[in-house]
């Protein structure tokens, strides 16, 4: 049936795009290859690449005249797995343990028990939800807090840990409300549709603009997270570089034409009921505050009366238990027409639902309107083992989260404008072994761990550094500094404070009163009443859009505002600042030196060696012994030993991992 007559013959439909041989061509649109793994006539070469990943990395090298770096020590290797999958330092004790067990299996026995750790998820999870720009707030000038949100962040957490398929975890997110109504689990995944930022306008939330807006951040994620593309680009005209019509993009954001918000209470009868009872004098006056403000033809007062609507709004009580999530509403359906430049005032003709069409056959008719359950649709399309391009976009961020750089330096960004993947065969053989696996997250972990390239030390070599300053080809491991969480977390740890309470609604800490009074609500910033909360695993912290915390800012926390497709690591004197005179670092300093007196007495040597196990992974060398052991005698016994402690937090030995 053709799309016209599915939307009715009375309104205009776009036209089916047309697509080039030459834009089907992109490497990123054509079907995964099945490449041979490479075979190499030099023993020593055939003995390093004894996997099939190493045997491609190995043959990009030999092209690029590189040669494989040695293993790098076990002291290194399991601060390195530590960190990449945990984000936290191992104790002195796992590493004494791992250096003497000289069985053939005690890697790939550590990388088990690693990747079976609870924090395994806290890390792993805190990627996916850089990639969705996961917050607790609104955004915008309210701000507005969402006290169910964390669900989602705890739902993402539980996914890894037990290796939820990709392909079910996707699907669950883009459409878990129709796959599951009536599971918490699925409802709660669904509140993915949610995340972007949301703009209120007097508390009014179904203005057209609005409803724009929501749709067009469903829209843009789809296509920056899922995909790899810049679909967002060809919201307000033909993508310029790309094959993607604006067409495309709207027939895109048809799917999420009849979705609207879902707060699933989980409260019982008897606290519904006394909830309202409390709430319903507040409505009131909300409502009736909202209908003077609308008919404010003249704007006198207006600014007033906006001020005791926000405070009547913020005077209702406490949100009761919810699932932050999202429904079908076919009544309240919106027209998805084409919007001249984005305008949600300049209508075009009208599209129906279907997928990219550079990716489908010529000519591919739109859904029928009726079709039910179309986010299930979409995901399946998604999800899709044969689509090229979900897989090798999920493959290539766990490269990236690995080595630092991902196979496709341009993660969100497949397309003509992104960077070609700098080992096609190898982003090939990965997302085939992604798909046969059952979209295994986990099973890519253990291809890469498991391999002789991620084991291979990151001493610089000269010849390396002038061939792949960059480390494409990964001649070597490249070193990288730890990142704001990472950081945090492992001060805490290390100094004997971190709570490793697991879940729950976002902890608010004690900031500067400057920042809190700069907040359009500072009665917002409420901060939580058990101090212990304070020191929760960084991913547990209250994301605010308006208000990131100081110490996560200055070292490179994504703003939240947009999907984050990679950390940057930038270097700075606020950097050195913050490590030196800030209270996160003084505080842990401090509870760093206690922790040493109490492990190992009034012994400064004992505690200079136990400083350097906890906090670089290793013994101190004897210059570094001599120069702690002399700083010690010479400072004030009362002040020493935390001045001392605060300067391991600011070693490289601690920043960065080898």
């Amino acid at each position: 049936m053709a799309a016209a007559s599915l939307l009715g013959a009375t309104q205009p439909v776009a036209p089916l795009g047309k697509y080039t041989a030459s834009e089907r061509h992109h490497w990123a649109f054509q079907s995964r290859s099945h490449p041979a793994t490479p075979a190499f006539s030099d023993l020593k070469d055939s003995a390093w690449a004894r996997s099939t990943l190493d045997a491609f990395v190995l043959a990009r090298m030999k092209k690029e005249k590189l040669t494989p770096s040695p293993q790098a020590d076990r002291s290194v290797l399991i601060r390195r797995l530590s960190f990449d999958l945990t984000g936290l330092p191992p104790t002195p004790a796992e590493i004494a343990a791992f250096v003497a067990d000289r069985s053939r299996q005690a890697w790939e026995h550590l990388v088990e028990r690693t990747l079976s750790s609870p924090h395994y998820g806290e890390r792993w999870g805190q990627h996916w939800l850089d990639v969705v720009r996961y917050s607790d707030t609104d955004g915008f000038e309210y701000d507005t807090h969402r006290s169910s949100s964390w669900r989602y962040r705890d739902y993402v957490i539980r996914a890894f840990n037990n290796d939820k398929p990709y392909d079910h975890f996707v699907a669950e997110q883009l459409a878990g409300d129709e796959i599951g109504p009536k599971e918490d689990e699925t409802l709660i995944a669904a509140g993915f549709n949610r995340l972007g930022p949301l703009r209120k306008n007097a508390g009014n939330q179904e203005v057209s603009s609005s409803r724009n807006e929501v749709l067009t951040e469903m829209t843009n994620i789809v296509g920056a997270g899922l995909l790899g593309v810049t679909l967002g680009c060809a919201r307000c005209h033909d993508h310029k570089f790309d094959p993607f019509r604006q067409s495309d993009y709207y027939r895109i954001q048809a799917f999420f034409a009849p979705v609207y918000p879902n707060d699933v209470s989980k409260a019982s009868a008897e606290e519904e009921t006394a909830w309202r009872l409390k709430a319903a004098p507040i409505r009131a006056e909300i409502a009736a505050l909202q209908k003077a403000i609308k008919a404010n033809k003249t704007g006198e007062g207006l600014t007033e009366l906006t001020k005791q609507l926000e405070d009547a709004e913020d005077s209702l009580p406490r949100p009761l238990p919810s699932l932050y999530s999202v429904m079908d509403d076919p009544a309240k359906k919106t027209e998805i027409h084409l919007l001249q430049r984005g305008d949600y005032q300049n209508r075009g003709d009208r599209v129906g639902m279907r997928t990219l069409g550079v990716l489908l056959p010529p000519d591919t008719p739109d859904l029928p309107e009726d079709t039910l359950k179309p986010r299930v649709e979409l995901a399946k399309w998604v999800t899709d083992p044969d689509n090229p391009l979900t897989a090798r976009v999920m493959v290539n961020r766990i490269w990236q989260y690995h080595f630092g750089r991902g196979i496709v330096a341009t993660p969100n960004d497949f397309g003509r404008m992104g960077e070609r993947p700098s080992n096609p065969e190898l982003l090939d053989f990965l997302a085939n072994e992604f798909v046969a696996s059952g979209f295994s997250v986990k099973h890519i972990h253990r291809l890469i761990l498991m391999s002789n390239t991620y084991r291979q030390s990151s001493a610089p070599i000269a010849s390396s550094q002038e061939i792949d300053p960059d480390h494409k080809f990964l001649s070597q491991f490249p070193r990288r500094r730890l990142d704001a969480e990472e950081i945090r977390d492992s001060m805490l740890s290390i100094a004997g404070r971190l709570n490793t309470q697991t879940g729950g609604p976002g902890v608010i800490t004690p900031i500067e009163p400057a920042l809190v009074k700069a907040l359009y609500k500072p009665s917002q910033w409420e901060v939580a009443k058990d101090p212990a909360e304070f020191d929760r695993r960084s991913v547990y912290l209250f994301a605010k859009r308006n208000l990131r915390l100081p110490f996560m800012e200055v070292f490179d926390s994504p703003d939240l505002q947009v999907s984050c497709p990679r950390r940057e690591s930038s270097t700075h004197a606020p950097q050195a600042l913050e490590m030196l005179n800030g209270d996160l670092s003084n505080q842990a300093a401090k509870a760093f030196a206690e922790r040493l007196i109490k492990e190992a007495g009034h012994r400064p040597r004992k505690q200079v060696e136990l400083a350097y196990k906890l906090a670089a992974g290793r013994a101190p060398k004897p210059s570094e012994m001599k120069l702690a052991l002399r700083f010690l005698k010479v400072k004030p016994a009362a002040a020493a030993l935390d001045q001392f402690a605060l300067a391991m937090f600011n070693l490289n030995g601690f920043l960065y991992v080898n």
